[in-house]
């Protein structure tokens, strides 16, 4: 793409990836939770979520969840349903517990959290669908190549603002750790983050 057409997707990309929504909310709650290093494994899993939205976008897989109410609705009800799980989880979760399931988290399954929490949400492919091919030209190349491109320069710039939000939102959750009382409310208002989020997709019309 040429150079203008690059900075202003790149701009885009950033006022999109900073602005409040789901995935920056998810890794702010889970960093304040477990640590700037957990907030970063997170951020690899809703990437690695990006790369597949990219490969269906650029495949066409994507038009599947636009022109199919079915496929639509079984996405949002698994992504909202895991939402709904980690909200009893939190509500449930003490202060003691909290550094009993940050210790029990391993890598795999932070990593799969992200993964899951992008992957079921089907706006993100539709997303993609509509906001990728602005930046196409056919003039300068194979299209799905571009998409491709495309997609990886969102991923990149969505990894720096989000691995700097788990990274801010893990220093708030290192001072919380030394209160117990702090700890309980931190897992309630995790609870009902993770709550607002269920009913949010839930509430996602096509």
């Amino acid at each position: 793409m040429s150079p203008e057409t690059l900075v202003a997707y790149l701009l885009a990309s950033f006022l999109l990836a900073i602005a409040p929504g789901p995935d920056n909310l998810f890794v702010l709650t889970q960093s304040a939770l477990s640590g700037g290093r957990s907030g970063i494994l997170v951020v690899l899993g809703l990437c690695t979520g990006l790369i597949v939205h990219t490969a269906a976008v650029t495949f066409g897989v994507a038009a599947i969840f636009q022109y199919s109410t079915l496929a639509f609705t079984l996405l949002k009800l698994a992504g909202a349903g895991y939402l709904l799980y980690l909200a009893w989880g939190a509500f449930r979760a003490g202060a003691v517990t909290v550094s009993a399931e940050h210790a029990a988290l391993t890598s795999a399954q932070l990593y799969r959290r992200g993964i899951v929490m992008n992957v079921t949400n089907p706006k993100v492919s539709i997303f993609f669908l509509a906001f990728l091919p602005q930046f196409v030209d056919p003039s300068r190349g194979a299209v799905s190549w571009q998409m491709s491109c495309l997609g990886l320069i969102f991923i990149l710039v969505s990894f720096l603002v989000f691995s700097a939000i788990a990274l801010m939102a893990g220093q708030l959750g290192g001072w919380l750790s030394r209160s117990e009382r702090a700890q309980k409310w931190m897992n309630r208002i995790a609870g009902i983050v993770f709550a607002g989020l269920a009913v949010k997709l839930l509430l996602t019309q096509r």
